[in-house]
């Protein structure tokens, strides 16, 4: 309860810094997608389905006299699986020297370093088996409880082109159950952007430290791991490689389970006119296991995905995409198989 106690005061005696105002300015955005995916699953018939990605998000923020700006939003979705909303954000506080403040919900300065790899824009997927702990994102190893802050510094921090975050977060105060719960978390992530010749090149990295706790059994390994990428812009092409490796503990269907995993990406983006063109690829290895054991077994995915993309008119953006995914199992050959996309993005 006094950690409760104290972040709820540190939030209420900063926002108390600012005037008082008839209301706040309000923004609105989002994007329509919709589009047919075809699937060819390894060891079943081919299958086909509409995939729809609708969101609206409104952003509010107002500035105070002493020229710090406070900024929340929430998001509405809209998706085939039936009406839901995201009104989990909590406020940033943007000072007048270029730094933020996240406060409530602040995410994990890890992840916010991680570097974009380029892949397939559109919508398609390939099921693999639900068993299969193998990693394919570069901050699979984040995590942060809801009771936490995140301040990212202001541009050329300590050096021209670098830019720095840190986050910090502790539990909920609840009981530990069966489920791994988050008790705590520590993060540092940076972004440094330089010129090479023609070239823009970004260096983002990462690492991350979460503790938790479950009844039974205690993890030996909790959430942690690090990352790093490189992404260099040549004119119209861009190209990028990552790689990360890290502890899981599993959650939902790998609940019990701790995993250890990396992962290498590369991808290349080139547009030209109207059209953009995405080739990338990801390979995961992991190894789970059951929490507390000391043998395991592996698991790996190889995803190859390519898209192009055409500027229709303003906003409006026609996408066919492809995504193969070879996946073993258990140190098997496992569900894996190919996927195909046509859609079209409406974006305000």
């Amino acid at each position: 309860m006094k950690k409760e106690l104290l972040m709820g005061t540190a939030l209420v005696s900063t926002l108390g810094a600012a005037s008082v105002a008839e209301a706040v300015t309000a923004t609105m955005s989002g994007n329509h997608q919709t589009g047919i995916e075809f699937d060819s699953p390894s060891g079943s018939a081919d299958t086909n389905a509409q995939i729809n990605d609708n969101n609206f998000t409104v952003s509010l923020s107002e500035t105070t006299d002493g020229g710090m700006t406070i900024s929340s939003s929430f998001m509405l979705m809209n998706e085939s699986g039936g009406g839901s909303s995201d009104e989990d954000a909590g406020f940033t506080l943007a000072f007048t020297d270029g730094s933020k403040l996240d406060v409530l919900n602040a995410g994990n300065a890890s992840g916010s370093h991680d570097v974009s790899i380029p892949g397939s824009a559109g919508a398609e997927s390939v099921t693999t088996a639900t068993s299969n702990s193998a990693e394919t994102g570069l901050d699979f190893m984040t995590g942060a409880s809801v009771q936490g802050i995140e301040y990212h510094t202001a541009a050329d921090f300590l050096a021209d082109g670098l830019k720095m975050s840190f986050s910090a977060s502790t539990d909920s105060g609840a009981a530990a159950t069966a489920t791994y719960r988050i008790d705590s978390h520590v993060a540092v992530g940076a972004t440094y952007v330089t010129d090479l010749g023609d070239s823009a090149v970004t260096i983002g990295a990462g690492f991350s430290e979460v503790g938790g706790a479950k009844t039974g059994t205690a993890p030996s390994n909790d959430t942690g791991g690090f990352h790093v990428g490189l992404s260099a812009v040549t004119g119209d092409l861009t190209v990028a490689v990552g790689f990360a490796d890290g502890n899981k503990v599993g959650t939902g269907i790998r609940s019990g389970k701790e995993v250890t995993a990396d992962v290498v990406k590369a991808g290349v983006k080139y547009v030209t006119g109207d059209l953009t063109f995405n080739v990338g690829i990801a390979s995961g290895d992991s190894t789970d296991r059951t929490i507390g054991s000391i043998s395991g077994s592996s698991d790996a995915k190889d995803v190859t995905s390519a898209s192009v993309s055409y500027a229709v008119a303003s906003g409006v953006t026609a996408i066919l995409g492809y995504t193969s995914v070879d996946a073993s199992d258990e140190g098997a050959d496992s569900t894996d198989g190919s996927s195909w996309y046509i859609g079209a993005n409406m974006a305000f």
